[in-house]
């Protein structure tokens, strides 16, 4: 690319600025929209989510009735408070709860307004992230520009793929149908920006107030860590016993103790006031959860087989089937040890969380669209390191959004005709695990990693 043609390209992307106007807009249109739809349709708009937040707001803000009392040991000695947990399936931090309150007292639509702020805010952390940390250090994979017209490549560059995140349907449609989970996007990405400036202790609280509002995050502290040794290298090589004496220093135990801390203080504060159905709801009930609900994960399949049998009278076979540990044992030996390998060898904390995320996702026992959001969030920040042709790029997305289109048209079968096809709805899960499986082998072989960059992470 000559660099006048590289110049009329730059003049042709707008402003991270006028980005960020056009998301906004676009958010507050459909959350409009979306209170004239529920006001005028019988199949809603809202995510049924977003009523179990709003309900459960409104149990904190008024315990009318005494069931609804926060059940906590310290809550009677200082204050009433209402208990969230008395609202059916509301199984998430309070601290959410306790966002939305103004719900009640603003509007009801107060908390997809703040689902789509913090949808902004996590486009202007993605841009950050690649002008400060990414793009800077790959210009080897960047068409040959004068230095003239470098820094405005880079900024041309950083908004167009920050633009894939904030104008990605899928991120936006979550956001304004009521999902939280930008909330969450914007934790990891602060701790994932603190982690690339090496503002470890910043990282380490970031990183406790992610897991302590979705338990998955823990994952990230092991490449975190794993990252930190590896900034010390010394020349010996790569051995276990090389890595157990890194992996004991003293930036790597200070690390630990503040993320696991701020998790565990938070977690008591809830407690406290809250009591045993904050504990079981957020954590407790996700490590025994048994959902035979059709879902992306093949897994759900071996539950309904089993679901109505008691342990006692089923087989061992059968109780294998339906344990937790089917799942989870694949599911973390592989997100954990690619954090912990990758970390160890610089290959990027957004590449190796990316990795960690989508093998948590993928060999999770439950797993939805919006879980999606939980790995596509680092796809801006790898693009610029990964070495893949048009027709490979147009492969992966016909693949990844091919095998959830023919699983979703088994389930429509199930959902809305009564059909009875769960076992060719389990046969597509098969499919979208091998699909999906697939697209990230790809992926990891295209990544090239930057050494200058590779000392950040």
């Amino acid at each position: 690319m000559q660099p006048n043609t590289s110049a009329a390209w730059q003049d042709r992307i707008p402003g991270f600025g006028t980005l960020l106007v056009i998301s906004a807009v676009l958010r507050v249109v459909l959350i409009l929209y979306s209170e004239w739809h529920d006001a005028h349709s019988i199949v809603k708009y809202t995510d049924i989510d977003y009523r179990v937040f709003s309900d459960a707001a409104r149990f904190i803000l008024f315990p009318k009735h005494q069931g609804n009392i926060a059940k906590g040991p310290l809550a009677p000695l200082f204050f009433t408070v209402g208990d969230p947990y008395a609202r059916e399936t509301y199984r998430y931090t309070p601290l959410l709860a306790i966002l939305l309150l103004p719900n009640e007292w603003l509007h009801p639509s107060f908390g997809k307004y703040l689902f789509a702020v913090c949808d902004l805010i996590n486009g202007a952390l993605i841009y950050q992230i690649l002008m400060s940390h990414i793009l800077p250090h790959t210009k080897s994979l960047t068409p040959d520009v004068s230095a003239k017209n470098s820094k405005r490549f880079m900024r041309a560059h950083a908004s167009l793929l920050a633009a894939t995140h904030l104008l990605n349907p899928l991120v936006f449609t979550i956001s304004t149908r009521g999902s939280s989970e930008a909330i969450l996007c914007t934790f990891v990405l602060l701790t994932l920006f603190y982690a690339l400036e090496r503002r470890h202790n910043a990282a380490a609280v970031m990183l406790g107030l992610s897991a302590h509002w979705k338990i998955y995050p823990i994952i990230y502290g092991v490449s975190c860590v794993s990252a930190i040794t590896s900034q010390r290298v010394d020349g010996k090589g790569w051995n276990f016993s090389h890595l157990l004496r890194r992996l004991v220093g003293r930036e790597a135990i200070c690390f630990v103790l503040l993320s696991a801390g701020t998790f565990i203080i938070l977690g008591a504060i809830c407690y406290a006031v809250w009591g045993y159905p904050f504990l079981y709801e957020a954590y407790l009930y996700h490590t025994d959860r048994r959902d035979h609900r059709h879902n992306f994960s093949p897994y759900f399949y071996l539950i309904y087989l089993t679901y109505s049998g008691t342990s006692a009278n089923l087989s061992t076979w059968r109780q294998l089937l339906r344990s937790p540990f089917t799942s989870l044992i694949p599911q973390l030996t592989l997100s954990l040890g690619t954090g912990l390998v990758f970390g160890q060898l610089s290959a990027g904390l957004p590449f190796v969380w990316f990795v960690q995320t989508f093998t948590f996702v993928l060999f999770n026992r439950v797993c939805t669209s919006q879980y999606f959001i939980w790995y596509t969030l680092f796809i801006p920040l790898l693009v610029p390191r990964i070495n893949l042709s048009w027709k490979k790029w147009v492969m992966c997305g016909a693949v990844w959004m091919g095998t959830q289109a023919l699983w979703l048209a088994e389930a429509y079968k199930l959902e809305f005709l009564g059909d009875d096809v769960f076992f060719g709805l389990w046969v597509r899960s098969l499919v979208y695990v091998v699909g999906h499986a697939w697209v990230l082998g790809v992926i990891m072989s295209g990544y090239i990693p930057h050494v200058s960059c590779n000392q950040h992470s």
